[in-house]
């Protein structure tokens, strides 16, 4: 019996919108795609469950473009929204969409807090059919008079179990109360608990619900090793790890670890640098840029600044500290293995957090491959790629010229700003040091402007 094999096309989606994927070179749909397209079409509310990289975006992205194809919104009255925990899955959010809404005529502005607030609202005030916003930025635009909801008539939620753990979901609530009380709502996370599951009795109706995943989101493509080494060890085995061929990410417990092991790293000669809320948002958008483009090959992140980051072609992400939750660890392993690629996840594990791990991994649904090393040993080579770094300390500098992220509305670069990462240019860091535009191995001090010019540091807004 052949099996036919579901396309695009038969999903329902407007002709542009095809032959665009066609163009980007995306031929088939994800199982995720397939599922839910027809319903978001046909206007039914969704609730999907699918792992981080499963395709989701285009999911909702797609027939949300569809349903607005054709109308043009009124100055700072959205047709359509999507709500993201961060600045960065914003902004991944509208570079995916982009291509498609040009085919379209669809206009879409992005709304997140460390970029320019007047120009996100003169974006808005000259019309745009789709807003990408993370909720403290758009309740400021909202009680500014720049932005009114009453005519979105497409909402979406993504990841909305980062919402809720970031503390959101009062915010989201009143962000929905004001939309189309009949528009259609399309809810996507990796776990459906707590307050996730409030906003959905609340605010979807007999919403159609497809969960491609199995509920840990667990996925064949992605190994799982756990680790166990020693105290004395570990700074040399992450820093072995770091050196391998290719780029890595480490995800870490706080900022000020972070910092400290990515000025480790650089001293031991590893190109590193931290990824964390106390960056301004320039500084963590250029981070990206070099870790994208191989500058930077080791990223020492937070849980809550590394939400949101693709990275083509990442094979490895290490838990330099154990998550404490089943989906954390879901949501860290989720940055490799991504639309189908393989990826392997690597927890380091001192002889007290055992027992945590092993309950971890227990509710995670993974069954991890185990073994006990020290630095040099062929076991972490075979699992990881570790080698011997080069020993010479080196410094990742900042372009001469640091470009300014754009908005829907143009160029930004204010930093501070809500949505939970709050250090404007100038603040100091948990390690006592300015946050800069350079990273150093000796901890050197490089105060961040961006346009060559001195910079008044700026007050924190409220999420």
């Amino acid at each position: 019996m052949t099996t036919t094999m579901p396309t695009f096309a038969s999903t329902g989606l407007a002709p542009a919108l095809v032959a665009e994927l066609t163009v980007q070179g995306i031929t088939e749909p994800f199982p995720i795609q397939s599922a839910t397209i027809p319903d978001s079409l046909a206007g039914r509310d969704v609730l999907g469950r699918g792992r981080t990289g499963s395709g989701k975006t285009l999911a909702f992205g797609l027939p949300l473009l569809h349903r607005v194809a054709g109308r043009r919104a009124r100055p700072g009255r959205p047709l359509a929204l999507v709500l993201v925990p961060t600045r960065e899955l914003a902004q991944q959010v509208t570079t995916a969409l982009t291509p498609y809404a040009r085919a379209l005529g669809v206009r879409c502005v992005t709304v997140v807090g460390g970029l320019s607030l007047q120009r996100q609202a003169d974006a808005l005030r000259a019309g745009a059919e789709v807003v990408v916003a993370t909720p403290g930025r758009l309740h400021d635009l909202i009680n500014r008079g720049d932005a009114r909801l009453g005519e979105v008539a497409v909402t979406v939620l993504d990841e909305a179990d980062q919402m809720a753990d970031m503390g959101f979901l009062p915010q989201v609530t009143k962000l929905l109360e004001q939309v189309a009380p009949d528009g259609q709502r399309m809810l996507f996370s990796a776990t459906l608990d707590g307050g996730v599951d409030r906003l959905v009795r609340r605010f979807l109706t007999n919403p159609v619900s497809h969960s491609v995943d199995p509920g840990t989101a667990t996925v064949t493509a992605m190994t799982h090793h756990v680790l166990h080494v020693e105290a004395a060890d570990k700074p040399d085995a992450l820093a072995r790890i770091a050196a391998r061929e290719g780029r890595t990410i480490l995800f870490i417990g706080t900022k000020h670890r972070a910092d400290r092991l990515a000025r480790q790293l650089l001293s031991k000669g590893v190109r590193a640098a931290a990824l964390h809320g106390g960056k301004s948002q320039p500084q963590r958008t250029r981070i990206l840029d070099q870790f994208k483009s191989g500058q930077i090959t080791a990223l020492v992140a937070t849980d809550v600044a590394a939400r949101g980051i693709h990275v083509d072609g990442l094979d490895l992400v290490v838990n330099a500290d154990p998550p404490t939750e089943a989906k954390d660890y879901l949501h860290r392993g989720g940055r490799t293995a991504r639309a189908g690629e393989s990826g392997t996840v690597v927890t380091l594990v001192l002889p007290e957090q055992r027992r945590d791990v092993t309950r971890l991994m227990s509710v995670a649904g993974i069954r991890p491959q185990t073994a006990q090393v020290r630095p040099g040993d062929e076991a972490l080579s075979r699992v990881t790629g570790a080698r011997e770094p080069s020993g010479v300390p080196v410094t990742i500098a900042a372009p001469a010229a640091v470009a300014a992220t754009r908005t829907g509305s143009g160029r930004g670069r204010r930093a501070g700003g809500g949505d939970g990462f709050r250090a404007p240019a100038g603040r100091a860091t948990e390690t006592g040091r300015t946050t800069g535009d350079s990273v150093e191995a000796g901890g050197a001090r490089s105060v961040h402007r961006p346009s060559g010019r001195r910079r008044r540091p700026q007050r924190p807004r409220t999420a």
